[in-house]
């Protein structure tokens, strides 16, 4: 498997792509209309034009660079999502009780990040690339101090100094990113006097693991 970086796509250049959540359903129909769904991926898959970020030669020389760097679709990077990037509503701010991550038990320690959406039927969603220093705790709705906590910031990871008490609800609160990969191998920007002629449509795609 190609390296992943630990590096972030310049996020003000970032806040303007477009894009959005893939999924991919098989859907048969048969001679009388009526149909039958089924779903073929498990999990959603983001992807992302992060070509429209662009506004001047600037911030095209900026792309170049990161381009060349993450070796165009070898390496996987981080990118902020410009539509969803924490645990709680967009313009609200992270608190510890925002996501359930866990019950305790007594015995485990260890709870993996993750997202729900929707309540009628929810959607769970693995977080792995949390923000550093954004990440807060809270066990049974009382916020932890950082010291009792640690939190693996490459796989989203969080470890509790002591396992919560049996029953106890384990929830977190963060602003994280999305581990992606540009989706093309190939780029093509025009400008004539510094003055942006044009800028193709550069994607990204989500990694899933």
């Amino acid at each position: 498997m190609a390296a992943f970086l630990e590096i972030t796509f310049p996020v003000a250049i970032g806040l303007g792509a477009t894009g959005g959540p893939q999924r991919k359903t098989q859907v048969v129909q048969s001679g009388s209309g009526t149909e039958e769904r089924n779903q073929q991926w498990a999990n959603s898959r983001r992807t992302w034009d992060v070509g429209t970020g662009i506004r001047d030669i600037w911030e095209a020389e900026t792309v170049i660079a990161f381009f060349e760097e993450v070796r165009g679709r070898l390496s996987g990077f981080r990118f902020c999502d410009p539509f969803d990037l924490r645990s709680c509503a967009i313009l609200a701010t992270p608190a510890a009780t925002d996501q359930r991550i866990g019950t305790g038990d007594g015995l485990t320690a260890s709870y993996q990040l993750t997202k729900i959406y929707g309540s009628t039927n929810p959607y769970t969603r693995t977080i792995r690339k949390p923000k550093a220093g954004s990440v807060l705790v809270a066990v049974g709705g009382v916020a932890l101090d950082a010291a009792d906590y640690t939190v693996n910031h490459a796989t989203g990871l969080v470890t509790l100094v002591n396992a919560p008490a049996a029953g106890a609800a384990v929830t977190a609160g963060y602003e994280f990113f999305v581990p992606v990969r540009f989706d093309t191998d190939s780029l093509s920007i025009a400008w004539e006097n510094n003055r942006l002629i044009s800028v193709p449509s550069i994607p990204i795609v989500e990694l899933i693991q």
